[in-house]
């Protein structure tokens, strides 16, 4: 009922797997037999019983926040069934408890005088509050935790969390963003010196001409990926623990949306200088809501619905789907498909509203 929490309930193998899709942020194992071992560990020391979390560690500020509401609520419901709240299963933690105490060997006589002191006074508190049939609940006291935590970072093959690979994932968007940027002013320069107008003397198509710039500044754009990745691998211990097939797809996929995109701001720009300005801002703004400069999961839930029409979203969450999430194919198709499409328009709308003269 906690509003921090949208809880559902499923089999471990698929909670892990929507932690390791991002669909989740933590995945909370609670072992059988804990609501059992929780409150006889409440009154004895020695090994307590444990709920595994499985965390996104891209997400790692969830941890505490999680952890610290499974201690509040934890501790209510130990307590509860402890101190009598708990009907028949109070009864016989109480009694599981007592009996441990006194068959202990272990324990300071003095202390397993006190402990038992101790269930002496809870087993008539409940006496009382049955009698005068009062609402069940613990005392007010404070209580260690009855249980410990075990973490357990959802990546590719057990292997650590490494932060550079979404580090480089979004760096490398906006800087083949940039490039796309340059290809764009650059056209404009060469409308502007006439070379477009002497271009079209020659037999060939418009889409021809244009569709060239396209194929060129693909071909830089996914060179300039790799050679980028190439460091993150050599000197940053970055992985592609997914498949390479779809990292290789994403890169060239990427690469063509920026090569469109270049040749879309040429197409609606006027001149290089104003341009330039306009399409480093319209960049900006894109690697940001794509996710470049701060991830995605801090946005606003309205933002982060909004950003799925964003190309750079895709291409970041592609990157990271394939590299350090370890994820197949398969979570490399939509954002191949989404890119490609985003491509075919910005091309189309290059084409159509191409000016050739200054």
């Amino acid at each position: 009922a906690d509003p921090m929490f949208d809880l559902r309930e499923m089999a471990e193998p698929v909670a892990v797997t929507e932690v390791r899709n991002g669909k989740a942020r933590v995945a909370i194992v609670i072992a059988r037999g804990f609501g059992a071992a929780a409150p006889r560990a409440m009154f004895r020391p020695g090994p307590k019983p444990e709920i595994a979390l499985h965390f996104d560690p891209s997400q790692a500020m969830v941890l505490a926040m999680v952890k610290g509401l499974l201690t509040q609520y934890v501790m209510q419901s130990v307590s509860r069934v402890a101190f009598g709240g708990g009907g028949e299963a109070g009864v016989k933690a109480l009694s599981d408890a007592r009996a441990e105490v006194e068959g202990s060997t272990a324990l300071d006589p003095a202390e397993r005088r006190d402990l038992l002191a101790l269930f002496q006074s809870v087993e008539r508190v409940n006496l009382r509050r049955a009698s005068s049939a009062s609402p069940a609940g613990g005392p007010g006291v404070e209580l260690q935790a009855p249980f410990v935590t075990s973490e357990h970072e959802v990546t590719s093959g057990g292997r650590r969390y490494n932060a550079f690979a979404h580090s480089f994932a979004g760096m490398s968007v906006q800087f083949v963003l940039f490039m796309g940027i340059e290809l764009g002013v650059g056209v404009l320069y060469m409308r502007r010196l006439g070379l477009w107008k002497r271009l079209r003397a020659a037999p060939v198509s418009r889409a021809l001409l244009l569709g060239s710039r396209i194929a060129s500044g693909t071909l830089i754009a996914t060179i300039l990926t790799i050679a980028i990745y190439a460091a993150a691998i050599v000197f940053f211990g970055v992985r592609i623990d997914g498949s390479i097939m779809g990292f290789l797809g994403i890169t060239v996929a990427f690469a063509l949306l920026t090569a469109s995109f270049g040749l879309l701001i040429a197409a609606v720009g006027r001149t290089p200088e104003a341009t330039r300005g306009i399409a480093i801002l319209a960049t900006l703004l894109l690697v940001m809501l794509g996710g470049a400069w701060v991830p995605t999961f801090v946005f606003p839930q309205w933002l982060q619905s909004a950003t799925l029409a964003v190309p750079t979203r895709w291409a970041i969450d592609g990157l990271e789907a394939v590299t350090w999430r370890g994820l197949g194919l398969d979570a490399a198709l939509a954002p191949i498909g989404v890119m490609l499409a985003f491509s075919a328009v910005f091309a189309a709308i290059a084409i159509w509203r191409f000016d050739w003269e200054e």
